[in-house]
């Protein structure tokens, strides 16, 4: 239902954009062919739209270029809606400020020159077009690239022993069409590289398809998890076949923890890591964590991919909890200002609630081809004892 309901939104904004551009394309120069090119264009992203709404799997599987990918989550997820507000609001804002100086709304009469305000609309079917090109060419770019961003975490329950403990936390890589294989490479080099204790994986491995699960398992393999590596489970491992995800990651010998624990034993002390299977509803989230208790002599590590399971995890006595899912918020205008606090009440970073800890990773990966002040990453945590 929901998928339908977004497709009948989203291709409506796309007929009622066509019909706007097309009515001001009408007195340009050499229209029909500007007016044709539109249709091309707004009959293509339509097409587009159905058969990712119905999921057909030329889209989901590779089949399309990423570039072509990237036009249709860009044009449908971003430009068409601020367009679509913002020609709105300056409808609204024009005739209420012709209005307020006491003048008529009215036509301008068709004439045979362009007039001013006939160029000024030429101008804004234009830009919405030239903006989608350059998020693509920027999406494109920035795919592939990644930081790494080092923490320090200090937690009054670990024990001195374990003070200086070191965590990789790669999340939400994302294999399918928006990663290659240099990618997977590079991200597994410089996991490597930080030879931390644990390598610690909180969800998305997969982006959608499970054939895509393969490569995936490959890039986890490459990984040297040092003393222990573990994984928890995303919302996009499950998209496609939750079963085969899951049956495919176990025989591949990749240990995930789906409302389980994992009892690691170091040469300091004993870490119990702890991984809770998806869940986007608080309450649901919750029955699942109260399900899971801390041993006592073991430092407990929750693994979540959704960073509200933090709250429910604190007051079950985790001292520390890792999460990805937000990807920082994807587009921010800042630290505080974007899609992350719009949508979660934690999205990148170190939080605190009384001794308690939650780190939030930006993710390694993409699903939507633009980071705007969200970039990628992998996180090196050192665990500090404040005992």
């Amino acid at each position: 239902m929901f998928f339908r309901i977004l497709f009948l939104v989203l291709a409506s904004l796309d007929v009622v954009w066509w019909l706007w551009a097309d009515r001001r394309l009408r007195h340009l120069p050499i229209s029909r062919v500007w007016r044709f090119l539109l249709g091309v264009f707004v009959s293509t992203q339509l097409a587009c739209l159905l058969m990712w709404i119905v999921q057909i799997r030329i889209l989901r599987n590779g089949f399309v270029p990423a570039p072509i990918v990237a036009c249709i989550f860009l044009w449908h997820l971003l430009v068409l809606p601020v367009t679509a507000v913002g020609h709105g609001l300056l409808e609204i804002l024009g005739k209420m400020l012709l209005r307020m100086r006491g003048k008529p709304v009215v036509r301008e009469p068709v004439t045979d020159g362009l007039t001013r305000r006939q160029m000024l609309a030429a101008a804004g079917v234009a830009v919405p077009p030239i903006l989608l090109g350059g998020g693509v060419l920027a999406g494109m770019k920035q795919l592939g690239t990644f930081r790494v961003r080092r923490m320090d975490v200090p937690l009054a329950a670990l024990p001195r022993e374990l003070d200086g403990l070191t965590i990789a936390h790669v999340s939400d890589i994302h294999v399918g069409r928006f990663t290659n294989a240099k990618m997977l490479r590079d991200v597994a080099e410089a996991t490597n590289q930080l030879r931390a204790d644990l390598v610690l994986l909180t969800g998305d491995l997969i982006d959608y398809s499970v054939s895509d699960l393969p490569g995936a398992l490959d890039f986890v393999r490459r990984l040297d998890p040092g003393r222990a590596l573990a994984m928890c489970i995303g919302n996009h491992d499950l998209v496609d076949s939750a079963y085969d995800f899951i049956s495919g990651v176990r025989r591949g010998g990749v240990p995930l923890l789906v409302d389980q624990m994992m009892p690691v034993q170091l040469s300091q002390g004993h870490v119990d890591l702890f991984g809770v299977g998806w869940e986007h509803e608080e309450k649901k989230l919750e029955t699942l964590i109260k399900r899971m208790n801390p041993r006592e002599g073991a430092f407990p590590i929750m693994m979540a991919h959704h960073p509200h399971a933090f709250d429910h995890a604190a007051k079950q006595g985790f001292p520390l909890t890792l999460a990805g899912h937000t990807h920082g918020g994807q587009l921010m205008l800042n630290e505080r200002l974007g899609c992350g606090p719009a949508m979660f009440r934690y999205w990148s970073g170190l939080y605190r609630k009384g001794a308690d800890a939650l780190v939030v990773s930006n993710g390694v990966g993409n699903w939507f081809p633009l980071r705007i002040n969200a970039p990628a990453e992998i996180l090196h945590l050192t665990l500090r004892s404040m005992g």
